[in-house]
């Protein structure tokens, strides 16, 4: 099957056991994602290359340096080109795994941003309510999630 611009073999879920045992582990597996990794590793996936400056930005919040570490050893992100910017902070990109982990093809295979506000799926309210819930009290943030206004 295509994925991700290359190839990979897949059987049918009734085998799942049988290959997993007669398999070496793997590093595959789902990594499990805080709420807030995910939304981190949702503004990879659409504004990359990104900084951490500009995640943080988006956030309204300071975007750790724990996070982007969980998602790099998740496989998800890894280091983009340098930004043109002062200091030359580095970039973060998305990476095969993650085109893979979500069956994806291409970046163009994510949903059109303004589809899923059309839907009522994203907005920003929810957002901030994410944020506030991941941080386990209130965001006064009227900044945050500003990539979905």
């Amino acid at each position: 099957m295509s994925v991700a611009g290359g190839w990979q073999h897949r059987t049918r879920p009734r085998f799942a056991e049988t290959v997993r045992a007669s398999s070496a582990p793997t590093r595959g597996g789902a990594a499990a994602l805080s709420e807030f990794e995910a939304m981190v590793l949702m503004a990879v996936g659409y504004f990359q290359p990104v900084t951490r400056g500009e995640l943080s930005k988006i956030f309204g919040k300071e975007v750790s340096r724990d996070t982007i570490g969980n998602l790099r050893g998740a496989g998800f992100i890894g280091s983009g080109p340098r930004s043109p910017t002062p200091g030359a902070p580095y970039t973060y990109v998305t990476t095969p795994h993650f085109l893979s982990a979500f069956g994806m093809e291409t970046l163009r295979d994510l949903p059109n941003i303004e589809a899923l506000e059309d839907a009522g799926l994203l907005s920003r309210h929810a957002v901030q309510k994410e944020i506030a819930a991941s941080e386990g009290g209130e965001s006064d943030a009227d900044e945050g999630a500003s990539f979905i206004e």
